[in-house]
């Protein structure tokens, strides 16, 4: 008997929160028949600006999970100026993230020093097989599509060039 005060103020905040849910609606939202707007700037998918990427390993190399895979080979370009001497470039021929694995730390997108993998507050993505998880770079860079552009710093300031 020495409960029965606890448990009755406990049913009283339990029957306040349901008839101010009553009253005011629910704020549940039912999600595969109705949909929200992610917040701005929101971390949905890593999206992929190939032509950014030099192949130089930093998001593998620091991404905990171990789940980017990337292999590039170098090729000789054409001199800038002429006269000049043909310079090694690095083109990119495979660059995957196995979503399976990843855990949406960001890392891979704060050391990338070229601009080249940004986030995409595209969050659909699921897969009926999880080995169907690991998306490529084509459809990496779809995503890209799908990215806001990042506010300007100062009034007048150039807007970043993807």
């Amino acid at each position: 008997m020495a409960q029965l005060p606890g448990l009755l103020k406990g049913l009283g905040i339990t029957f306040g929160t349901m008839m101010r849910t009553f009253k005011n609606g629910s704020n549940t939202v039912q999600y595969p028949h109705e949909k929200e707007a992610p917040p701005v700037r929101a971390r949905g998918v890593i999206a992929l600006h190939q032509d950014n990427c030099t192949s130089c390993m930093l998001c593998s190399r620091s991404c905990p999970d171990w789940c980017i895979y990337i292999e590039a080979h170098k090729e000789l370009a054409p001199p800038r100026r002429e006269g000049g001497k043909p310079r090694q470039v690095n083109l990119l021929d495979r660059f995957d993230i196995d979503y399976a694995l990843c855990m949406y730390c960001g890392i891979c997108v704060d050391v990338c020093p070229f601009d080249a993998l940004f986030w995409s507050p595209e969050y659909e993505y699921s897969e009926p097989n999880i080995t169907d998880m690991l998306h490529d770079k084509t459809k990496l860079s779809e995503w890209m599509e799908t990215v806001p552009e990042a506010p300007a710093l100062e009034v007048g300031a150039d807007k970043k060039k993807k």
